[in-house]
């Protein structure tokens, strides 16, 4: 079985280390207008309010790392997308996720960015190695690999398998270290498949063992149309981090899913004497006791 690896982001003054055997690193997924109707109106109005609130709520919510997208129909993505960066690095340390399919925008955004980004993302078409690896390695990035290439998503773990590692070679190709390929497996929502959940977890198993690299997801996806949607991700989600796991794209605010995260980590050795566990619960506790004295007074 191959090592382990390590990938470090940062931001100016700040650095994050995704490994295994440590604990599980949230990338906060709330910045982005897709489905999001009310940051949707105020991006398209000019108004970062909202990002700015999203950015320390997720902070502070555990989130360790911000996926940041800016794809607002009909926008100069470039242009929004580096005024949303510079709000989300105005007000947190965090390094941060670029999320964006527009190279002009990826290229600006990273010519922009103090620290080392993770790159969301490149897929195994060869249009978007083409376009997105050099950037990566011109700018000292890290990478998201998706498992999806010209014939679409693979059906099987064996063939997402495949596709991993034709953008790990590739990238290893361009000098890019593979610790700084982070695979995502796809999670598809298991109301349109049943298997859906099956694969993803058989896929990560497989990468992991073939590749040691970390791996992402994003989790919600997998509960997509169904009811009761919160207890479905944080089930899969700690289900997902024993399967090799290690920075879920996910929303910190879902407490249910904050405790999975918790459990999952406490559950693998990764939470020395369940000392992270006990301090959230304490912090539970106690805003509970706030919320109460300030609901009597």
């Amino acid at each position: 079985m191959p090592e382990n690896l390590t990938t470090i982001l940062s931001s100016k003054t700040k650095q994050v280390t995704i490994q295994r055997g440590s604990r599980t690193v949230i990338i906060g997924e709330r910045i982005n207008p897709t489905g999001r109707k009310q940051m949707l109106a105020a991006l398209q109005a000019g108004n970062f309010d909202q990002v700015r609130t999203d950015a320390l709520a997720q902070v502070a919510a555990g989130a360790q790392v911000l996926d940041v997208n800016a794809g607002v129909p009909g926008a100069d993505e470039a242009e929004l997308l580096a005024k949303v960066m510079a709000m989300v690095m105005d007000v947190t340390d965090a390094p941060l996720c670029i999320d964006t399919a527009d190279s002009d925008a990826l290229a600006r955004a990273l010519s922009s960015y103090e620290g080392k980004a993770l790159v969301n993302s490149v897929n195994g078409e060869a249009a978007s190695l083409e376009r997105t690896l050099p950037l990566v390695k011109e700018h000292g990035a890290a990478v998201i690999g998706l498992c999806m290439d010209e014939g679409g998503i693979p059906t099987t773990a064996e063939d997402r398998l495949r596709v991993a590692g034709k953008i790990i070679e590739r990238a290893a190709r361009l000098g890019i270290p593979t610790g700084d390929v982070v695979i995502d497996p796809l999670a598809l929502t298991m109301g349109a498949d049943s298997n859906a959940g099956r694969i993803a977890l058989d896929t990560i198993a497989l990468v992991v063992a073939e590749f040691g690299v970390n791996i992402t997801m994003g989790v919600s996806n997998i509960s997509f149309g169904m009811p009761e949607r919160s207890h479905i991700n944080s089930t899969y989600i700690a289900m997902a981090i024993h399967a090799g796991l290690t920075c879920p794209i996910t929303n910190p605010l879902v407490s249910e899913l904050q405790l999975a995260v918790l459990a999952a980590d406490l559950a693998m050795g990764r939470d020395d004497y369940g000392m992270d566990w006990i301090k959230a619960y304490r912090e539970r506790q106690k805003a509970d006791q706030d919320h109460t004295t300030g609901a009597k007074s």
